[in-house]
């Protein structure tokens, strides 16, 4: 920032305000000020999680909806549900658009699994999950997670994953990559989890 700060008032001769918008997973720990025996320059800094997502919750926009999951929230999952329910209405083009933003932002904050019970009530996914572009691929990026999920708990586990489990575990459907995730709590060897 005091990069882009002195560049701009070499440019201009004029000094910017500046605000670092933190949307990190992790608590905000950078410095506002950098201080030395010839220097000092301060920024503000703040952290999405300190402003009140309420006020975008009340937008028309579903964009901006989405953008609410990252700041401080008094209901997640009802601030999911009143999102779903912004895309659900809006049109189909800008549905795609804002579920994948919902999905990767919620990332952000753990929202996963209630952002996926709130879809599962919700005609939105039902109508994504059929269409015949997106329906596929987003079905395909949802295994290719869960198969991504079970081969890092595997390689905790019992280490590296030999290359004819993982293509064992690449064939497998949801359902068997759920029933052997649970197996595994249970196994003594990569073996005898792939054996069925």
């Amino acid at each position: 920032m005091a990069e882009y700060s002195l560049a701009i008032y070499r440019r201009f001769r004029r000094f910017p305000q500046q605000v670092v918008l933190y949307v990190g997973r992790t608590p905000l720990r950078m410095p506002e000020s950098i201080e030395s025996a010839s220097l000092s320059f301060r920024c503000r800094v703040v952290d999405i999680r300190q402003l009140d997502g309420e006020a975008l919750l009340v937008s028309e926009n579903p964009e901006e909806n989405v953008i609410a999951v990252l700041m401080r929230l008094r209901n997640e999952r009802e601030a999911v549900r009143r999102i779903l329910r912004r895309i659900a209405e809006s049109e189909p083009a800008r549905r795609e658009i804002a579920l994948r933003e919902l999905i990767i932002l919620g990332g952000l904050r753990s929202l996963g699994a209630i952002i996926e019970q709130e879809t599962k009530k919700m005609p939105i996914l039902d109508d994504i999950m059929d269409h015949d572009l997106l329906g596929p691929k987003l079905r395909r990026e949802r295994l290719e997670g869960e198969q991504t999920i079970v081969m890092r708990q595997i390689e905790k586990r019992f280490g590296a994953i030999p290359a004819w489990a993982r293509q064992r575990l690449e064939a497998m459907s949801a359902g068997e990559l759920e029933e052997t995730a649970l197996r595994l709590l249970d196994v003594q060897s990569l073996e005898s989890l792939l054996s069925r």
